[in-house]
């Protein structure tokens, strides 16, 4: 009797256990708050310290970090620590972490040999995360003071991955239903500029006309500027808005290319014209979004333009760091530099970037010295949505 109570006292505590956690993956179909969630219940429920999920890109099928609690230090401020293969992910890929019976502990390889950092961590559960037959990623959940898994906690950390699973690809489903529906919005609203604009320059032709006839007419000079000066206000507004509206639905300059891609292109192009050597450097891969995508690309496009007009460089390194709570970007040369408390006249781009990372609420910095090179520094907070 004793028995069969511990074993149905097991299975309320399972099922109470996966119903959070699916009420958690379900309350949004933003991928990162969702991830975040489901980590934030696993942890509380299953009494683990830590734990991060890998995702797959679905365009290139490099992991990324997509989602991590209380990373050891050692993970948590080196990015570039939890940045491409290790173990777990070389074992997933080749299709070896398959099913309960292949969840299990393993040492961490991006922790083994290290002590300092660690927090005392050196073991996880990998648990993979598939759709149908589609890698999706990896679960990897710890504790310091690691206890041997059942049979139960195996069961129950995959039917968890697969919950997981499936929520990732909802986000997934919904944020392309979304870029589809902005496409669509996007034309919808180009042929209506497209209907106005021609509007617009009808009636300013108009103007033009009238004005063909008062000259006809030999109409006092006085009406004669008060129709050219309408035409010109009317053609200046409408200027204004057309630069305005094709600056905000003009392509993305990165439309079909990851942005590490994008800048690789980029620095192969202003590199070839201007015979300097520029490197791309990407650490993380987490998504982000197209707003945040597109200005960073502008960013580094006005940094090096900035290096071939003024720094006299021979070389020049573009670094990006993304993880699930920032990304940064680091453009270095190793030209003739200047003070930054002197700013040489001119220097419009350096304004430029100053208010674009702010705009995107990050932050900017300069360090340079003569003869010494520049370095740009632009760090952007990713917002979690609550």
């Amino acid at each position: 009797m004793s028995t069969q109570t511990d074993q149905l006292k097991q299975r309320n505590r399972e099922l109470s256990i996966l119903n959070a956690i699916a009420h958690a993956l379900n309350q949004s179909v933003d991928l990162d708050q969702a991830l975040e969630t489901a980590l934030e219940k696993v942890a509380a429920l299953i009494d683990l310290n830590t734990s991060w999920i890998w995702l797959m890109h679905e365009e290139t099928g490099e992991p990324y970090l997509a989602a991590a609690q209380n990373l050891p230090p050692v993970l948590r401020d080196n990015p570039a620590k939890m940045g491409g293969w290790c173990y777990c992910l070389d074992t997933y890929q080749k299709g070896d972490l398959k099913g309960a019976a292949n969840v299990n502990v393993v040492t961490c390889s991006r922790l083994k040999g290290l002590v300092e950092g660690t927090d005392g961590l050196q073991y996880h559960a990998s648990i993979p995360l598939y759709a149908q037959k589609k890698k999706v990623g990896v679960l990897n959940v710890g504790s310091v003071e690691w206890r041997e898994l059942s049979d139960e906690d195996l069961r129950l950390l995959n039917t968890v991955g697969d919950l997981m699973s499936i929520a990732i690809e909802r986000a997934r489903l919904y944020e392309k239903s979304v870029e589809i529906g902005a496409a669509d919005e996007r034309l919808r609203v180009a042929r209506e500029i497209h209907d106005t604009l021609g509007q617009n320059l009808a009636a300013i032709l108009m103007r033009l006309e009238t004005l063909d006839a008062l000259l006809e007419d030999n109409t006092d000079r006085k009406r004669l500027s008060e129709t050219v000066r309408d035409a010109m206000a009317l053609a200046r507004d409408n200027l204004e808005d057309a630069r305005r509206t094709v600056l905000d639905l003009r392509a993305a300059p990165l439309e079909n290319r990851t942005l590490t891609r994008a800048l690789q292109d980029l620095g192969r192009e202003i590199g070839d014209e201007a015979n300097l050597t520029i490197r791309v450097k990407s650490i993380g891969g987490h998504p982000l979004p197209v707003r945040v995508e597109a200005g960073l690309y502008r960013m580094a496009q006005e940094a090096l333009n900035n290096v071939v007009q003024h720094a006299k460089a021979r070389e020049a390194l573009v670094e990006l760091t993304s993880t699930p709570e920032y990304v940064e970007l680091v453009i270095k040369d190793d030209g003739c530099g200047f003070d930054p408390e002197n700013v040489p006249e001119g220097r419009y781009g350096l304004v430029g970037l100053n208010e674009r990372a702010h705009l995107l609420g990050g932050a900017f910095a300069i360090e340079s010295a003569p003869e010494r090179g520049t370095r740009l520094d632009i760090r952007i907070p990713l917002e979690r949505k609550i």
